[in-house]
């Protein structure tokens, strides 16, 4: 587990120290940096397979563009760095064993290429080669198919950058089960992944199951939905993704990335309550607390008071650890991004609530009633 990320040079820190736990959340206005902290981590995962080439900047993981895009515009001296006097971009990561730093050189006679050197950290990838899930922002839309690939979804068990892949990774796994724990809903007695999927989804569409099949003869797999007769819906009718809404199809890869979450593996989520209405946005805060607890490493984006609350309620209700939780509230400075983290006490206390940091409700309401 990374308990510790630091920065130098890259995009728009100078040098950023952040300290992570098994569920970290990033929070703060636009363009503040958060993105930033899960791209170098993007970063570092798509480049492990090309350690003897550098650091790859465009890949299956993240698309930063050239050397001089990431650089940081006021880019400094790195003296703990190897480089000498040439500019570089540095990552240390800080775990349970030594620190492991990536080093990579800028060259100003090539600011364009999309590709590196690497100085240091070209024998360390051993230490991001453990299982992991990176769901961007922009995930699957409703569609009538998705993509059956054996190789990236059942062989790696890679859900695709866009959850793309999850359809066709829970048609194959959908009978595995869900370890006991944290992750079991308590209101589903079978352990299946299908079963178990359906259950968390149910919480934020109470009533809908769902299903993945194979088309034969094509690469491609169907998901449908149901409904167990809530509102006047026939259940025995499916129903395609492009008449249901986006909020379910745009939750689903979340809800089994975190299902399938097991210990030591580590999960990038960006903007987890993406076309939820509060009450689900406050369940997948449930859930995503639950697979940290079932000791898998989420660090997530979001700009939802109710994920963060449902967090909260997570360490209120000692599902939890308030030592596991880390909470970075990003916000610009003038002249970069500076980084505020509240701590969290036993309660689902936060020990200071700085000017910016989901404050809005309070500020509009004063607004009313003045």
């Amino acid at each position: 587990m990374i308990t510790r990320l630091t920065l130098v040079n890259f995009k728009a820190f100078r040098r950023l120290g952040l300290p992570l736990g098994p569920l970290t959340l990033l929070t703060g206005l636009n363009s503040s940096g958060k993105s930033s902290v899960l791209q170098a981590l993007a970063l570092l995962l798509q480049s492990r397979n090309n350690a003897g080439r550098g650091l790859l900047l465009n890949g299956e993981l993240a698309e930063l563009g050239s050397a001089r895009d990431v650089l940081h515009d006021d880019f400094g001296p790195a003296d703990d760095l190897p480089g000498g006097s040439a500019p570089v971009v540095g990552f240390v990561v800080e775990g349970a064993e030594a620190p492991v730093r990536f080093v990579g050189r800028y060259d100003p006679e090539e600011p364009d290429e999309d590709v590196m050197e690497l100085l240091e950290g070209a024998g360390t990838w051993p230490f991001l080669r453990g299982p992991f899930q990176y769901l961007h922002a922009d995930r699957i839309t409703p569609a009538v198919t998705y993509p059956r690939s054996r190789q990236i979804a059942i062989d790696r068990g890679f859900l695709g950058v866009r959850g793309e892949h999850t359809v066709n990774y829970l048609r194959h796994y959908g009978e595995r089960a869900v370890p006991d724990g944290p992750l079991r809903h308590p209101g589903e007695p079978s352990p299946q992944l299908r079963d178990q999927t359906v259950a968390w989804m149910q919480e934020l569409c109470p009533g809908v199951n769902l299903q993945a099949d194979a088309i034969e003869g094509t690469d491609y797999v169907r998901l449908s939905y149901g409904f167990g007769g809530t509102a006047g819906i026939n259940a025995t009718r499916r129903r395609r993704p492009t008449n249901v809404g986006f909020g379910l199809t745009y939750a689903l890869p979340i809800v089994v990335a975190c299902l399938t979450a097991t210990p030591g593996s580590l999960i990038l989520l960006e903007n987890p309550e993406a076309h939820l209405h509060p009450k689900g946005q406050t369940r997948m805060a449930a859930l995503i607390s639950a697979a940290a607890a079932a000791g898998a490493q989420l660090i997530v984006e979001t700009h939802s008071d109710h994920v963060l609350n449902g967090v909260r309620i997570a360490v209120k209700q000692e599902a939890l650890r308030p030592e596991d939780t880390a909470i970075h509230f990003f916000r610009g400075n003038g002249s970069g991004a500076e980084v505020i983290t509240p701590g969290i006490d036993k309660d689902g206390m936060l020990a200071q609530w700085p000017q910016g940091f989901f404050d809005e409700w309070e500020n509009s309401l004063d607004q009313l009633l003045d």
